[in-house]
């Protein structure tokens, strides 16, 4: 019966719940809803409809809960974005729970999982919409996930309802919901699936409304040709040699074809440098004939039929033009800043350029150029523009930032792109098309080098061309490949430290090739010892590593796939000591699996087509496999076939240049042949069974077995070994590669370790390993041939890696591997490399320095996408298997993935997404991560942003497991049975030349190559990378850390290559037309938008903004001091060539300001100086022309040096031959002597037998020599081979100590890491063990209780059963119990749906305002990064024109100095012309002179003329006379020998004459030049003496300034001194007036208190005698009152006392600080004696050394004055000498008359003819020299003059320094006098300061006595105060006797009695008083007065004589007391 009720009750209770459940959803349902969403994962939500106005849907699929605006819940797919806008729905307010899973499956298999990828990546984002529902729904959201569900659930499955209580839904909301599912299953059913297309980012989107061209490639002007004529050699030959070639060129129809050029090229030698010839010179014409049409054969025949000379015509072609004007002004001498000088016209049509402001129009399809069209403000809104385009004259309006500046057309092709007048983007790219429309496709961008690949072999790279930049500097040079290798190649001679090149760009932008042209470049500038490294060698290492490492693509024809390091060692010298090749990142897999449509490596089609017929017999070559699973077919194109012949034939020759033996290359070829053979056996899809033996496995897991046969034959094993190392793992599948510690699990664990594999994956993983292994053997064998043992100071790296892998770029429409994602991870690596070095350290440098640099927002680096790729966690370290949350990247996943039991690529990816996915929200930025169209395919911007890669990750998770199969090959080779390969790789298996299966190439024992792979070691061994380096993915990173590790301790140059086109690579697929150009727009062109995105990727822009806008050269202070000291030789005489200096960036200003540098052109830091760009290229230039200088100084004067030593040899060398010829004269002599012969016969037989006896001895020397040498030289090399193989050991064990140090290291931190892992586990683990004890504890616990309860409801029902009556009352109990608590559940319920009615109006509300908020956050956001962006493009332009600005600024500064230099040129020339214009003066006015003279001769002659006609006349009579005498015929003969007589003693008189005038004449010739020396020494003495005067007279000069000044501040002071003098006068007689009044006023008050003293003692009597009257008789009132007044009267004395004290006291504080003040004045005139002292001592030495200078200048004076008065007695000498010479002439013209007369007499004597005409040229010849003494003596007179007026100034100048000493010696004399002046006053002053100072002790001797009769009278006070207390009780006991006696006293005396009491109360009061003021004053020491008012009284008895008593001091301090107060009358 119970039971009926309870089932009724039950049923009716379901029925209230159905019935409640409809009308709302109670708390404890939302309670149940959130458990089960937390328990299943998911939300299943069902509509159910109680009224029409309220709905509810059922929500079959998870789709994301975003809340509207409206008060309506919206259904949002994240994923799409239409279907975000379009579908939402309508929810109820209410929500109901499902109740089964059964609602949860989808309604279509496929489709749940297609959509499940999507809805799991926007998990979080669906919490966060979720829970602005309510708090419960929030916390339900916190946890939210998806589990999968199965493929193979039913569709109608879904939408069945779950249960009974499911009601039909409103038709309206069905109908809406159910289409947006539909919609939903479409999109998601994989039968027909809708591809999704992915929006990728495009660089540039904006598109205009006009017809846009990009601006046109102008043909470049064609170069200049050169003339040039040249001399036939000795040789034969002219000095130039002819190359031949074929280049592209262009018709003038634009169309493109080939042609002959001949090049004449300077030769080899160094003279033929000079010939003015340049590499790449094209010849047109040979001796005015054109020649470009002829054959070699013919030119070659015109060049010999030419004779002694050659005129040629040439003409540089253009991809050198650049490099031929650069060598041609280098090599004339000429500047780079000289290089252009502009004509009118070019300087008008720049003008007119900036006047038309051009800028570039920026579009989707590139840019154009076009013109501001000026407009009127206002009538364009803010930020519109309106433009002109150039091309068809359209106007447009645009936004600002759609337009970039334009340079002028003088910068189309500037050649380097940082000195563009505006740098930006379309400006830049401008440059870059016009230079590679002109073959120019080297471009400087800054300190790096910018390569566009050509499509064609150009002809810029020869050997010649290589030796134009040898010894270059980088401005000097053009750009060029070669300037990078130079400019390294500089910086490592100059800076001894490492440099690196590394090349960054795309797949196929030419990296390898132009790696190629560096290594040629410095292999062959640097050369090396003994030419062990020549580029045959080199071409024969590139020719290896193509053949092995590269395959066609379809992105790249021989693309690289695997990355490489090229180490040049250096040594002392400068050349390449040896050099290593280091590999990694080897594309193994390319052997077995590539990509559709592209080949394996290159050597297998290259032996298949190039072996011979015995290497392909013993290969089994002879017949080929028609197919192979590893795709490995030969060519089928003949033309194929040939080419790969070829190759193989030059790589046969390249392993014979390098040493490679052909049993090794025969090994090569037989794992290679084994290879292949592996591909063609095949592999079948067969499982192997557990049971069956290894040649069952054999049989079965190969396809064709006599293929595997041929394979382990080539491999010198046999087919089971070889099946065995295969497939032997593949039952246990693959092992992961976990980062745990110890070896991999064993056989028995490897069926639970990993997912099996087929025995395809191990066939290609077999391969692989093989290959892999063969690879680092070809790399050892090159670095064998490559290494050298020489010493080696440091290193150059060239690092090659394969560019950005895009198969979208080639129209491939598939993902890229994983490979190709390890290649372009590199490649972000090296780009971050490059971020980090051009911004992050500049930066980093300048802020260390202190310089403040104003530069845009620098974008980060590339380290967004670098870190999706490679970041690990935190806890990487710790061994666990658990997924966490933190974010790690790809490989770190993979590694994790192939690690999870049910890891997939799904799972991967989607965590991925996770991690690195679009971050919620809108607004958080731009996701360089996106997903694919396809479930497997993820997009990643690579360049930030602008290479965006897709990536296909099936098959992802097997690189990161281990095939045993691949470990296996290195053993399989190693255990060979043919010995070429066995012995190959057993060779390698004891060196460590492979670094954990990864870095190959690590030979090599020089000390660099040992610090490279110590280096590498080390970051394989430390840290995480000692766990995880056994890992597959993790080893990709550590690569390419291990990588960037060694480039980064270098210093590092740049070099991008950019990729012109996307076709240019080749590829299948029709060819896409770039942006903006047609197809056929010619060869040389560029796609704008792939050139665009790769410039954005590199950052080259913001790169060159930095280098344009910083400080990018920098040296330290004393490197920079050292090394630009010679420009500024001063300084470096005044540092006395010192290298060290205490203040360096001192000396370094110095310089600067020396080298007249503009101050924005450098900036001084803390310990280094930085340079504007270029700044530093040109002061080393002028160190370079300052150091030529002086090294050709040097050079001459070392060839002066040894020009001297040669001419002292010389001079030795003759007198050697002297000697020996004396000595051979003297043998000539002896040679016959007997005895002689005798000797020379004998000694040679005594020395014989001595010379044999010594050869014999020297020889047994020898001997002993020689053995001792063979024994040290075998000991040597003993000891060297001992060395060497210990060295070789310790660098082994040094190697594996560093390696076990980091091992241990890492295994330390490993074990840390896990003991804290553990630690924490094992708390964790003990907090969870206790609660689960509670737990267990509170279930046992609810367990009993439950029982009690069931046991006491069995009891109940039992009683119930007993009794009806009881039971009915407990049915009613437990009714009314029901009904209570359905009650309270409805009014919970009401209490809840108002709270939520309310919550929900709130939360409305929020929404709204978040909604408006976000909106307008929007809206700023847009606004922010349109002003960010306009404010960055206005920075630039701003940022440019400051460079403009500061390049103007300096360029003045330079003219400003060349203005300077001609102006100082200008003044010397000028001087020279004033020079040249006096001396052209003073030649005129010596002509005049000498015209006169030669006038005044002329007439002399004609008077001699007329004279000698006279003489004739008198001749034609003497000879008629004479005739007359001979026709005498009586001769008398002794008259004739009289007149002989006669006549031959006058002969011996002129002979005696002629004698004494040359004597005459080499006198006054001494006499001449005597006199030119005196004349240049008075000019030098001039000279000087007028120079010191003008020195002494500025000496003077200043020295009287200087003493002027100081005597004016010497009056100065002394006034100042006077007036403080009179001051401390004055004050110290006031001090002194003072001090008179204050001992006056002492002497009065002593008088004073004395007077007081004497009447006290009176008073003292009389108020004895009172006393005694009082106690004698009755007292009397008037008696008392008149003591009381006394009393009063005497305190108020004491007090003024003590008043006047203190007054005193302060009075002589005052005293005391006046002598303070007394004392600091005296102090401060003492100084400033001292001070006047020291310059009176100063101007003394200085007047001391202007005296010793007066007394040198008058001894110099006396000097010139002695020398003028030798001068003087010279000349009277002189003088003395001319008056001798007159006589002397006159004495010869009287002898010339005697002559005359006896020439007359002989005429009439008839003397001969002859005699008389010598006779007369003899006086003529005297007479001439008369008239030369005369001249002579007017010169020597015109002397004498000018030295007396010499004198005479001199006598002036001395007369006037005489004056000027006086008044120097005056004014000495009265500064000393004023000097006294003051000694005496401040002698004065000391006296009165001592005086004073007496004074004061003296009052302060008085002080001290007044202080202490002071204190002895306060003594006397006190006591006197005691003796009163006891007056005064004497006084009260007397007073009380006499009360008691008055009461007897009759009523007749009672005014009296009460006149006497008054007095007696008055005296007491006073007593009281005093003794309470005595009382104070032993309390403080002093006396407090106090007014009374007492009664006066008029006289006292003269009987006090009891008061006689007190003594002296006691008296006067009662007096004091009473004086002031009571008016005594003594009667």
């Amino acid at each position: 019966m119970f039971n009926l009720m309870k089932k009724d009750k039950e049923r009716e209770g379901s029925r209230k719940e159905k019935k409640d459940k409809k009308e709302r959803m109670s708390a404890a349902e939302l309670r149940s809803l959130e458990e089960m969403s937390m328990r299943r994962g998911f939300f299943n939500l069902k509509r159910e409809a109680k009224r029409e106005s309220k709905n509810k849907l059922e929500i079959s699929n998870p789709i994301p809960i975003k809340v509207a605006s409206s008060n309506e819940l919206t259904l949002t797919d994240i994923e799409s974005d239409g279907l975000s806008n379009r579908s939402s729905m309508v929810l109820d307010d209410q929500l109901s729970a499902a109740s089964s899973t059964d609602d949860l499956k989808g309604e279509g298999g496929g489709g749940q999982d297609g959509h499940r990828s999507s809805v799991h990546d926007r998990v979080a984002h669906f919490g966060s919409l979720a829970k602005q529902n309510s708090s419960q729904v929030g916390q339900m959201m916190k946890r939210f996930s998806f589990s999968q569900r199965s493929k193979e659930e039913s569709p109608s499955e879904g939408s069945t309802p779950s249960g009974q209580n499911s009601a039909a839904p409103s038709p309206h909301v069905e109908s809406k919901v159910f289409s947006m599912l539909r919609k939903q299953s479409l999109k998601q059913q994989p039968e027909a699936p809708a591809t999704k297309k992915v929006c990728i980012p495009e660089v540039v989107d904006k598109t205009f409304p006009a017809q846009l061209q990009l601006p046109a490639v102008v043909a470049p002007s064609v170069p200049e040709t050169r003339e040039l004529e040249l001399q036939r050699r000795n040789t034969g030959d002219f000095g130039f040699s002819l190359r031949r070639t074929t280049m592209l060129d262009r018709s003038l129809d634009g169309g493109v074809y080939r042609r002959v050029v001949h090049f004449a090229e300077p030769g080899a030698g160094t003279k033929d440098l000079a010939l003015g010839l340049v590499p790449g010179d094209r010849l047109v014409e040979i001796n005015g004939r054109n020649v470009e049409n002829k054959t070699r054969d013919e030119i070659v025949e015109m060049i010999r039929q030419s004779g002694d000379t050659v005129r040629l015509k040439v003409q540089p072609i253009l991809e050198l033009s650049e490099l031929s004007r650069c060598w041609l002004r280098n090599t004339e001498g000429l500047r780079r800043e000289t290089r252009h000088v502009k004509t009118e016209e070019q300087i008008a049509a720049e003008q007119a350029w900036y006047g038309s402001e051009k800028v570039w129009l920026v579009h989707k399809d590139g840019f154009s150029l076009a013109t501001v069209v000026k407009t009127e403000a206002g009538s364009l809104p803010e930020g519109k523009v309106k433009i002109k385009l150039e091309h068809d004259g359209t106007i447009l309006d645009v936004d600002e930032d759609d337009i970039e500046k334009a340079n002028p057309p003088s910068y189309d092709r500037s050649e380097d792109l940082a000195s563009l007048l505006y740098l930006n983007e379309s400006s830049v790219m401008h440059c870059l098309r016009q230079r590679y429309g002109g073959n120019l496709i080297h471009t400087y961008a800054g300190p790096n080098m910018v390569v566009i690949n050509p499509l064609c072999t150009p002809s810029m790279y020869s050997e010649k061309v290589m030796h134009m930049f040898k010894g270059c500097r980088r401005e000097d040079s053009a750009p060029h490949i070669y300037s990078v290798a130079q400019s390294a190649y500089r910086n490592l001679l100059t800076t001894r430290q490492d440099q690196s090149i590394v090349l960054l760009g795309k797949s196929g932008s030419g990296k390898t090739t132009n790696c190629q042209h560096l290594l040629q470049y410095l292999v062959s500038i640097a050369g090396s010892t003994g030419k062990i490294f020549s580029a045959e060698k080199w071409q024969a290492v590139y020719t290896i590593l193509e053949a092995f490492g590269n395959s066609s693509t379809t992105m790249n024809t021989n693309a690289s796939h695997f990355s490489h390091v090229v180490s040049l060692d250096f040594d002392q010298a400068g050349q390449v000591a040896s050099a290593s090749i280091q590999t990694m990142l080897l594309e193994k897999v390319r052997v077995s699996r590539r990509p559709e449509g592209e080949s394996t490596f290159n050597i297998f089609y290259y032996i298949l087509a190039g072996a011979d017929s015995s290497l392909r017999t013993e290969l089994h070559f002879n017949h080929l496999a028609e197919n192979s699973a590893f795709g490995i077919i030969p060519h089928s194109k003949p033309e194929d076939k040939q080419r790969a012949a070829q190759q193989f034939t030059k790589l046969q020759a390249g392993m014979k240049v390098l040493g490679i033996s052909g049993e090794e290359q025969k090994g090569l070829w037989l794992i290679l042949g084994a290879i292949y053979h592996l591909g063609a056996a095949g592999a079948t899809k067969e499982k192997p069974k557990a049971l069956c033996s290894l040649a069952e496995i054999a049989h079965k897991q190969f396809a064709r077995h006599e293929w595997a046969q041929k394979a382990a034959y080539l491999l010198g094993c046999t087919l089971e070994e070889l099946s065995s190392s295969i497939f032997k793992h593949q039952a246990k599948g693959l092992q992961h590669s976990t980062s745990f510690r110890g070896a991999q699990d064993e056989a028995g664990q490897g069926d639970s370790s990993g997912s099996k594999v087929t025995a395809l994956e191990c066939l290609e993983a077999m391969a692989s390993g093989l290959y892999s292994e063969l690879f680092t053997l070809v790399i050892s064998l090159i670095n064998r041939a490559l290494k050298s043992s020489q010493h080696s100071l440091c290193s150059l790296l060239i690092v090659d890696t394969p560019g950005f892998q895009n198969p979208r770029l080639a129209q491939q429409q598939r993902g890229a591997t994983f490979e190709e994602l390890c290649h372009n991870y590199t490649q972000e690596r090296l780009q971050t490399l490059f971020h980090e070095r051009t911004f992050v350290r500049e930066l980093e440098r300048y802020k260390e320095e202190n310089i403040e640099l104003a530069l845009d927002d620098i974008e980060c680096s590339t380290s967004r996408s670098v870190a999706a790729i490679d970041q690990a966690s935190t806890q990487a370290l710790v061994r666990t298997l658990a997924r966490t949350d933190e974010a790690r990247g790809l490989l770190w996943l993979m590694e994790e993935e192939a690690v999870q039991p049910g890891g997939s690529e799904e799972t991967m990816l989607e965590r991925l997404f996770s991690y690195y996915g679009s971050a919620q929200g809108e607004n958080k930025g731009v996701s360089l991560l996106l997903r694919g169209e396809r479930p497997h395919l993820f997009l990643l911007g690579h360049s930030h942003g602008t290479n965006w890669v897709e990536y296909d990750v099936q098959g992802w998770l097997s690189h990161a497991k281990h095939n045993l199969a691949a470990q296996n090959a290195a053993t399989l080779l190693q255990d060979s049975q043919k010995k070429n390969i066995s012995g190959l790789f057993m060779g390698r298996a004891s060196g460590a030349t492979v670094l954990s299966g990864s870095i190959a190439g690590l030979e090599g024992s020089s000390q660099l190559a040992l610090r490279r792979a110590t280096s590498m070691r080390k970051t394989f061994t430390t840290g995480v990378a000692a766990v995880k380096k056994k890992s597959l993915c993790i080893q990709v990173k550590l690569q390419v850390d291990a990588l960037i590790d060694m480039v980064r301790r270098s210093r590092v140059h740049f070099v991008h290559c950019l990729l012109p086109k996307a076709e240019a690579v080749g590829g299948g697929g029709e060819p896409r037309v770039t942006h903006g150009e047609s197809p056929d727009s010619g060869l040389m062109t560029l796609d704008v938008g792939l050139l665009r995105a790769q410039l954005r990727g590199s950052k080259l822009l913001d790169a060159l903004r930095i280098y344009r806008q910083g400080y990018p050269d920098h040296m330290v202070f004393s490197e920079f001091r050292r090394r630009f000291d010679v420009l500024a030789p001063h300084l470096t005489k005044r540092h006395s060539r010192h290298y060290i200096v205490t203040d360096e960036k001192r000396a370094v200003e110095e310089l600067l300001e020396s080298l007249e540098l503009e101050k924005s052109s450098y900036h001084m830091g803390l310990s280094r100086v930085f340079f504007r760009a270029g700044i530093l290229s040109k002061l080393e230039e002028q160190r370079d022309v300052k150091t030529r200088r002086n090294i050709s100084l040097f050079q001459a004067a070392c060839r002066g040096y040894l020009a001297r030593q040669a001419f002292k040899k010389r001079k030795i060398q003759d007198l050697a031959i002297r000697c020996i010829q004396k000595n051979i004269k003297k043998n000539r002599g002896v040679k016959d002597w007997p005895w002689w012969k005798l000797f020379t016969t004998v000694k040679p037989l005594i020395e014989v037998q001595l010379t044999e006896e010594q050869i014999r001895g020297k020889d047994e020397e020898i001997q002993q020599l020689k053995q001792k040498l063979e024994k040290v030289e075998k000991e040597r090399n003993e000891l060297r081979l001992n060395s060497d193989r210990l060295e070789s050991r310790i660098t082994e064990l040094s190697s594996e100590l560093a390696d076990e140090r980091n091992t241990g290291e890492s295994a330390s931190q490993l074990l840390e890491t896990e003991t804290s892992e553990r630690l924490r586990l094992e708390r964790d683990m003990k907090d969870l063990q206790a609660k689960f004890d509670s737990m267990k504890k509170q279930m046992e616990s609810m367990e009993m209780e439950v029982m009690e309860a069931r046991l006491i409801r069995a009891s109940e029902l039992n009683g119930e059963m007993d009794g009806d009556d009881t039971g009915g009352e407990w049915r009613l109990k437990y009714e009314r119990a029901i009904r209570e608590i359905e009650f309270t559940k409805k009014r919970l319920q009401q209490e809840f749906d108002d709270k939520l009615e309310v919550e929900q109006q709130n939360k409305r509300q929020l929404e709204r305002r978040i909604s408006d908020l976000q909106a307008d956050n929007e809206e700023s956001q847009r606004n922010i990064q349109q002003l960010k962006k306009k404010t960055q493009r206005l920075t630039a332009e701003l940022q440019d024109t400051k460079l403009h600005l500061e390049g103007q600024q300096s360029r003045n500064h330079d003219l400003e100095k060349k203005q300077r230099k001609f102006d100082s040129e200008l003044s010397a020339v000028q001087e020279e012309v004033q020079r040249e214009k006096s001396l052209r003066e003073k030649l005129a006015r010596e002509k005049d002179m000498l015209t006169g003279e030669a006038f005044s001769l002329r007439q002399q002659l004609e008077d001699k003329d007329l004279e000698m006609c006279a003489v004739n006349l008198k001749l034609d009579q003497l000879e008629a006379e004479l005739q007359d005498l001979n026709s005498q015929e009586s001769k008398d003969e002794a008259s004739l020998a009289k007149v002989k007589k006669q006549l031959r003693d006058m002969e011996a008189k002129v002979k005696d004459q002629e004698e004494e005038l040359d004597e005459q004449a080499g006198t006054i010739q001494m006499l001449e030049q005597a006199k030119l020396r005196l004349e240049m020494e008075m000019e030098r003495l001039r000279q000087t003496h007028s120079k010191e005067i003008e020195s002494k007279d500025d000496e003077v000069e200043e020295i009287r300034q200087s003493c002027s000044k100081k005597l004016k501040q010497m009056e100065v002071q002394l006034e100042e001194e006077y007036d403080e003098k009179q001051k401390v006068l004055k004050e110290k007689r006031e001090l002194e007036s003072k001090l008179l009044s204050v001992r006056s006023g002492d002497i009065e008050a002593e008088k004073r208190l004395r007077k007081d003293l004497k009447r006290t003692k009176a008073l003292l009597a009389d108020a004895q005698i009172m006393l005694d009257h009082i106690k004698n008789n009755a007292p009397s009132k008037r008696e008392i009152a008149q003591l009381k007044n006394q009393l009063e009267e005497s305190e108020f004395t004491c007090a003024a006392a003590v008043k006047a004290r203190k007054s005193m006291e302060v009075e002589i504080e005052d005293l005391h600080v006046q002598m303070e003040d007394i004392s600091k004045t005296k102090q401060t005139l003492e100084e400033q004696l001292s001070r006047l002292q020291r310059e009176k001592n100063d101007l003394q030495s200085r007047m001391e050394e202007d005296q010793e200078d007066l007394n040198e200048l008058m001894k110099k004076h006396k000097a010139a004055v002695a020398q003028s008065a030798q001068n003087l007695a010279q000349i009277s000498d002189l003088q003395a000498q001319l008056e001798e010479a007159l006589k002397e002439k006159q004495e010869v013209q009287e002898k010339m008359q005697a002559i005359q007369s006896q020439l007359e007499f002989q005429e009439q004597s008839m003397v001969e003819k002859s005699l008389v005409s010598r006779q007369e040229a003899k006086i003529r010849e005297l007479e001439t020299k008369l008239e030369f003494e005369k001249t002579q003596v007017k010169r020597l007179e015109s002397l004498v003059a000018r030295l007396k007026e010499n004198v005479e100034k001199l006598m002036e100048e001395r007369d006037q320094y005489s004056s000027s000493e006086n008044r120097e010696k005056e004014q000495n004399k009265r500064l000393q006098r004023q000097i006294r002046d003051i000694k005496e006053e401040m002698c004065e002053l000391a006296k009165k300061e001592a005086e004073a100072s007496r004074k004061k002790h003296e009052l302060e001797m008085d002080i001290e006595s007044l202080e202490a009769g002071n204190q002895s009278l306060q003594a006397d006070l006190k006591l006197a105060f005691k003796r009163i207390g006891d007056l005064q009780a004497a006084i009260e006991d007397e007073m009380e006797s006499d009360d008691n006696e008055d009461l007897i006293n009759s009523q007749g005396d009672s005014d009296t009695d009460s006149d006497v009491e008054d007095r007696v109360d008055g005296v007491k009061s006073w007593l009281s008083k005093s003794k309470g003021s005595a009382k104070n004053l032993s309390d403080d020491g002093s006396l407090k007065s106090s007014s009374f008012s007492y009664p006066r009284f008029v006289s006292l008895p003269e009987d006090l004589t009891s008061l006689s008593q007190l003594n002296h001091f006691q008296l006067l301090e009662f007096v004091n007391v009473f004086k002031h107060h009571v008016p005594i009358g003594i009667n």
